[in-house]
């Protein structure tokens, strides 16, 4: 059972936790017919990997930091649709329940990533 003060970090796995769900992640990415030609078109997937990772735990709560850039520049320029954003929160969610996360804190993380959209939708 959670805690109210166990934190969102703690409750993903901490870092190992979220590295296995972002590599889930990007595994559904991959495979999902609406967002693969973005990451396969990478020129390096496991850079994108990491920062995905950082993103995670900082924005978690966890002791790491994030050596990105923030979310609207990352997206600037992309034009990502409204279908693209909502498979990718889809492809997160499955990945969460794939990782054995709760729902409340799947709902979490879906609020959290629902925040964004306006950094990342036709920027």
């Amino acid at each position: 059972m959670n805690t109210p003060a166990t934190t969102l970090y703690e409750r993903l796995g901490k870092r190992p936790g979220i590295t296995n769900i972002t590599r889930q992640l990007i595994k559904n990415h991959m495979a999902n017919p609406l967002v693969s030609t973005r990451y396969a078109a990478s020129d390096d997937l496991d850079r994108v990997e990491l920062r995905v990772i950082e993103f995670f735990c900082a924005g978690a709560g966890g002791p790491e930091t994030y050596s990105g850039k923030d979310m609207l520049a990352t997206h600037k320029g992309m034009n990502i649709s409204e279908q693209e954003f909502v498979a990718v929160i889809d492809d997160a969610m499955a990945a969460l329940e794939t990782c054995g996360v709760d729902s409340p804190t799947r709902n979490e993380v879906l609020a959290i990533l629902w925040s964004l959209k306006g950094e990342v939708i036709r920027v």
